[in-house]
């Protein structure tokens, strides 16, 4: 059955969706889309996708044209700007369209372009969003909204297919700002807890018991609770988003910051230890392979070869 859209719309219903960027997590979304009643075209870059209910598209373009809603999972901005331009999206927007940017773009780069947009008599709105791959696939990303109110009321039935808590965050960029500045957050507080739990292993600490604790006290974080138990300890490493994208946005919040006139110290120097650790380790590395990163550097420090870091032996098996 369509989804119809709250009092709010003044355009009619979304029933159309164009879905350009379908990766680790552009895919599960438009499969839920498709499974909440929207119909949806998509195109990726690297093919023909077979994702259930979904169809393809030869281009970007034929994907977006007589869509009611645009949406781009795509890696930033640069790659944003050449779709939507190159690539003929920006000629395929009808009026009343709205098109919606998912990913982590620059948020000033994202107020360019809603006049441009707007010029085509269409809508602007920004949602990136935060959970992962598990949240894309099972509907529950928190999703950080910048946009004007009747937009934005037109796209949350949408928005609420894919997350458990969407956020109004203010105007256009307004939720790409915010999801730069969580992700430093999230990148630095990820590198501390890192370098405490390696040197309380170190010192003979049982890892699993020294998260519980922390867990029930004042140094818990994301990182603590889901990043290390989830991805770490088990030598995974597969939470699929990758390091160089987590550096892209700690560069975007930082910047962020400096173009406020105010300067960001701490999260200056994660930026410069996330990017050496971009440098010595593969280009398609985990984001939690920040800690593999670490521990190589205590192991090129200390000259060991040993086992006490948590779960190492069993990369070594």
């Amino acid at each position: 059955m369509t989804r119809e859209t709250s009092g709010s719309d003044t355009t009619g219903p979304v029933r159309e969706v164009a879905f350009v960027g379908l990766g680790r997590m552009g895919a599960p979304m438009a499969r839920l889309l498709s499974e909440a009643g929207y119909r949806v075209r998509g195109f990726d870059a690297s093919g023909p996708t077979d994702i259930p209910g979904v169809g393809n598209a030869a281009t970007a373009a034929e994907a977006a044209t007589g869509a009611d809603v645009i949406i781009l999972m795509l890696p930033d901005s640069t790659v944003v700007e050449s779709v939507l331009r190159e690539a003929g999206v920006l000629d395929a927007l009808a009026p009343g369209t709205v098109l919606l940017d998912m990913g982590s773009s620059e948020p000033g780069r994202t107020r360019v372009l809603g006049p441009e947009v707007a010029g085509r008599d269409a809508a602007m709105v920004d949602a990136p969003v935060s959970g992962g791959v598990r949240g894309a696939r099972a509907g529950t990303l928190t999703i950080m909204v910048g946009g004007d109110d009747g937009s934005v009321a037109r796209v949350r039935p949408l928005l609420e297919v894919l997350g458990r808590q969407v956020r109004h965050v203010g105007p256009a960029g307004a939720g790409h700002a915010l999801k730069a500045i969580n992700n430093l957050l999230s990148a630095t507080h990820l590198l501390v807890t890192s370098e405490a739990l390696l040197a309380g292993a170190e010192f003979g600490l049982d890892t699993e018991v020294m998260l519980e604790a922390i867990n029930t006290s004042s140094g818990r974080s994301g990182s603590t609770e889901r990043k290390w138990p989830d991805f770490v300890v088990g030598r995974g490493f597969d939470s699929g988003f990758g390091l160089r994208l987590m550096l892209k946005d700690m560069r975007i919040a930082t910047g962020l910051a400096a173009s406020t006139g105010h300067r960001s110290e701490l999260g200056e120097e994660a930026v410069r230890l996330w990017a050496r650790a971009a440098e010595e380790l593969p280009a398609d590395a985990d984001h939690t392979e920040i800690v593999r990163w670490l521990e190589q550097r205590e192991d090129d420090t200390n000259g060991s070869t040993d086992t006490a870091h948590p779960g190492r032996e069993q990369d070594e098996k």
